[in-house]
């Protein structure tokens, strides 16, 4: 098991006023400038992982780690792998210390994609080092809840996070009773080499989703399905 915590960033000021919208010279780009400047300080973007290899492969089941996992999807798309990274990322929750006012949702929503682009270097600095240390060029993930409700289920982060122990003593980051991570700019899931792109996004039905990262594919939805009899 590996925990990055030295990872490198820099906040490009131009384009966070791009993505938030914020015009220069104007009260809310100093307030802006404000809130980047005190994330640039005190942000500690990290992550976690783990090599794994898997044990068993069932019909609509994987076992990684002595962990089973129930995915049909994730089990055909491991069919020719036998080692994985097991992984949580995270844009730190130094950030969530920053205190704003309850009620302004503004400075909340600037909050929320700044962080964003920190969780954005972990995930890339995670990629950049598997890539270093294990030789390998491509790579493909899986996270518990994305695409549609019936791909992975979300209630499986649950056995994702037992893989590590305690995932908010190494990183920070904790799971509610409704099996979401905090800080809210966190990622888990299964890294695995492949020669094909894939993302879960390409297997979600849901139209007007703002994270979405790949159109529906209707031939891989069809071809991730159960097998007839």
């Amino acid at each position: 098991m590996k925990v990055l915590t030295d990872i490198p960033f820099e906040l490009n000021v131009d384009d966070l006023f791009k993505i938030n919208h914020v015009e220069k010279g104007t009260d809310d780009a100093k307030e802006f400038q404000s809130l980047v400047d005190a994330i640039g300080k005190i942000g500690k973007p990290k992550v976690l992982f783990k090599e794994c290899f898997i044990d068993k492969k069932g019909t609509d089941t994987i076992s990684i780690s002595e962990t089973i996992f129930r995915s049909h999807v994730l089990r055909k798309k491991l069919d020719a792998v036998e080692r994985v990274f097991a992984y949580v990322a995270t844009c730190g929750s130094e950030v969530d210390g920053i205190d704003l006012p309850q009620e302004d949702f503004l400075k909340k929503y600037w909050l929320d994609t700044i962080k964003e682009t920190l969780l954005g270097f972990s995930r890339r600095h995670l990629n950049e080092y598997l890539s270093r240390k294990y030789k390998i060029e491509k790579t493909a993930s899986m996270q518990p809840g994305s695409g549609d409700v019936t791909v992975w289920p979300i209630e499986q982060q649950k056995e994702l996070f037992s893989i590590f122990g305690d995932v908010e003593d190494l990183i920070g980051v904790r799971l509610t009773d409704s099996f979401l991570m905090l800080p809210n700019k966190s990622v888990s899931g299964i890294i695995f080499p492949t020669e094909i792109d894939f993302k879960s996004c390409q297997l979600c039905h849901r139209e007007n989703c703002q994270g979405r990262s790949a159109p529906f594919d209707k031939d891989l939805w069809e071809s991730m399905q159960h097998d007839e009899a």
